[in-house]
């Protein structure tokens, strides 16, 4: 599988270029996480536990939200992100809310080179991994930032929902990590009307890849679990089933939306 030389440089100049939309978008509720409400959902919730006092590493961040959310709950915690951007704009929510928490611009593979020290909990979430070509580097990553006995906190589109085109009504793609995906688009999955066209580059990596990823680099599995829905409306042809639940109208249940990982560090 051939990786082009520049697909950090693509990718981080697409992400900067969503910033703006997606914090004006309806899809990131700016004004009501600027007035105290938490963005984090059941599901990584239920995970993490109780979080206050712990130590936190939150991999690929955005612009921070999810990390805020952490922080308000009492832990002390880092996000990372390729785009500077949006480490700009967490930077500055995180000041203008007298947030304590850190904000790094890296590549998740490159992190080990710009922060020092482990953590109680590693996460990351909804995704993150499809814009990672080796995940063999990324468990690595995981790994070398965790404390012994910390664990890993990991909720994810399901891979199944890549193999579609963009409408879900024919497999495009191949659902094991076979190839590099090269697509341009216009809009953004917050604001498909968006007046931006760009280029990404992603990879597709089914259960067994990251499974056994983990497992290889000293990860114990403790909770594997597979939902019927999306916390988010972020797929074309989505209808809401119940309060913050979204899955794929034609489909009904009969699609795995998202996943969930939670792994000990041995």
């Amino acid at each position: 599988m051939d990786i082009p030389e520049d697909y950090l440089e693509t990718n981080k100049a697409t992400w900067n270029d969503k910033v703006d939309y997606h914090i004006a978008s309806d899809f990131y509720q700016m004004d009501a996480f600027l007035n105290g409400e938490s963005t984090l959902n059941e599901i990584e919730l239920a995970l993490l536990g109780p979080v206050s006092g712990k130590k936190i590493l939150h991999l690929q961040c955005h612009f921070g939200q999810d990390t805020i959310s952490l922080a308000r709950m009492g832990a002390k915690v880092t996000g990372i992100d390729l785009s500077d951007k949006a480490i700009a704009k967490a930077t500055e929510y995180a000041q203008q809310m007298t947030i304590d928490a850190t904000f790094i611009c890296s590549d998740v593979y490159d992190l080990p080179n710009h922060l020092d020290g482990q953590f109680d909990i590693v996460f990351t979430s909804y995704g993150t991994i499809g814009w990672l070509p080796d995940l063999n580097k990324w468990a690595k990553v995981v790994n070398h930032f965790l404390k012994p006995g910390g664990k890993f906190v990991f909720v994810e589109f399901h891979p199944v929902v890549w193999m579609f085109d963009s409408n879900f009504t024919e497999i495009q793609y191949d659902y094991f990590n076979t190839e590099t995906i090269i697509e341009s688009a216009t809009g953004t999955y917050a604001d498909k009307e968006a007046p931006i066209k760009n280029e990404s580059v992603s990879w597709n990596h089914p259960l067994t890849e990251v499974m056994s990823a983990l497992i290889q680099h000293n990860l114990e599995i403790n909770i594997f679990e597979e939902y019927n829905y999306s916390p988010y409306p972020c797929f074309n042809e989505v209808e809401a089933f119940a309060p913050n639940k979204f899955r794929i109208k034609h489909l009904g249940n009969k699609l795995p939306m998202t996943y969930s990982i939670v792994a000990t560090k041995k």
